[in-house]
């Protein structure tokens, strides 16, 4: 799996892990009923199966992801919150995604 592959899926797994917090987040500040509790659950259970489809072991997997979290979190409080990020939050999430590209680029090197 090359790097653009491995991101675009941790992409989609951030996704859904942030879906599958949200949802439940916009229910308990009473912004919306419990059924979106249902897609949150789906989302979660997407979540973990898309973490297993990588080749690496899973704890450079967790920590490879966690840089990519970061980085769509960031673009989620603009997306979706409609809050624009600010220089730390954008270098914040460079360094992130620079931490992840340097631990993806060795797991796939042996």
């Amino acid at each position: 799996m090359n790097l653009a592959t491995t991101a675009a899926l941790f992409v989609a797994t951030a996704l859904m892990e942030i879906t599958g917090c949200f949802l439940p987040a916009l229910w308990l500040q009473g912004r919306t009923g419990a059924w979106v509790l249902l897609p949150a659950a789906a989302a979660l259970a997407a979540f973990v199966w898309l973490l297993t489809l990588h080749p690496a072991a899973s704890g450079r997997v967790y920590a490879a992801y966690g840089g990519v979290y970061v980085a769509t979190a960031i673009a989620w409080l603009w997306l979706v919150d409609g809050i624009r990020p600010s220089a730390y939050d954008l270098a914040g999430s460079a360094i992130a995604l620079a931490g992840m590209a340097v631990i993806a680029w060795g797991w796939q090197r042996g």
